[in-house]
């Protein structure tokens, strides 16, 4: 069975200062000396959480996607995390998906932050990605998309096939995050919720430290599995970590309790 090997990177964030925060994660991209093929940045890594995309926004042909594309080719894996982007006139909180040959995907943050105003500066995503790699599928969400389950719920498009046809939509959700330590139990107990629900692995990866705003981040980003427990977690301080994650551990819960071919049949507007 397949296996996928993810490393994230916890760090602080210099704050609305791109250049120096693509240079530490330049840094610790160099530094991971396990085999990895997939690295996770957080939410917004190279200004931090920040409510000025007019100053601080790129094109999709700028500095960052370009590091992006850049670092992704020297190391040979698929870099990951969002950053703000200017397009046609709109601000996004746009994941990128860089993979090592120069092509990417994109995924425009859906549930915008309307308590520290990110709904007044940013437009909301309309669609979902989800990304293949080596057989795995994978969903990329950012942030506060935890708090809303339909949105990431595996859709049952099964309809009408036996169970032995049935398969899952995918295997994985990335969370990239800037969430701060005040709502961390939240945070905890949705990403475990989420894996559980959707039997499927879960990797988040948060930021730590101070923002500008003074607010506090502790991290605690998680690796979890299909059953919901975490594989992985580090709070308050930075780190650097690799996990493989097994297919033939997500086919045996998947196997052994198929409660997802009992899911709702739904659609979602945007």
């Amino acid at each position: 069975m397949s296996t996928i090997s993810l490393t994230t990177i916890q760090t602080n964030l210099f704050w609305e200062d791109r250049n120096a925060n693509l240079q530490m994660f330049e840094s610790k991209i160099r530094q991971i000396a396990d085999k990895t093929e997939v690295v996770i940045l957080p939410e917004m890594f190279s200004t931090g959480f920040s409510m000025q995309p007019e100053k601080l926004a790129e094109k999709m042909d700028g500095f960052t996607v370009n590091w992006m594309n850049s670092i992704a080719a020297q190391k040979k894996i698929i870099l990951t995390g969002s950053l703000i982007i200017e397009d046609n006139g709109r601000y996004f909180n746009r994941l990128i998906w860089m993979l090592p040959d120069g092509n990417y995907g994109w995924y425009n943050k859906r549930h915008l932050f309307a308590f520290a105003g990110e709904n007044k500066y940013y437009t909301a995503g309309e669609k979902r990605l989800i990304a293949s790699v080596k057989g795995w599928k994978i969903n990329l969400q950012v942030c506060y998309d935890l708090r809303f389950p339909v949105w990431v719920r595996q859709q049952n498009t099964n309809t009408g096939l036996d169970d032995a046809q049935k398969i899952p939509e995918y295997d994985l959700i990335i969370y990239v995050a800037n969430w701060p330590q005040r709502r961390t139990h939240a945070w905890k107990t949705l990403l475990q919720a989420r894996a559980i629900e959707n039997q499927c692995y879960v990797a988040a990866v948060n930021r730590v430290g101070d923002d500008g705003n003074g607010i506090y981040h502790s991290g605690d980003s998680m690796i979890i599995d299909p059953l919901g427990e975490v594989l992985y977690t580090k709070a308050d301080v930075e780190d650097i970590h690799t996990i493989i994650l097994q297919k033939e551990k997500l086919t045996e819960v998947r196997s052994k309790f198929p409660f997802w071919k009992d899911g709702d049949s739904f659609s979602i507007e945007p």
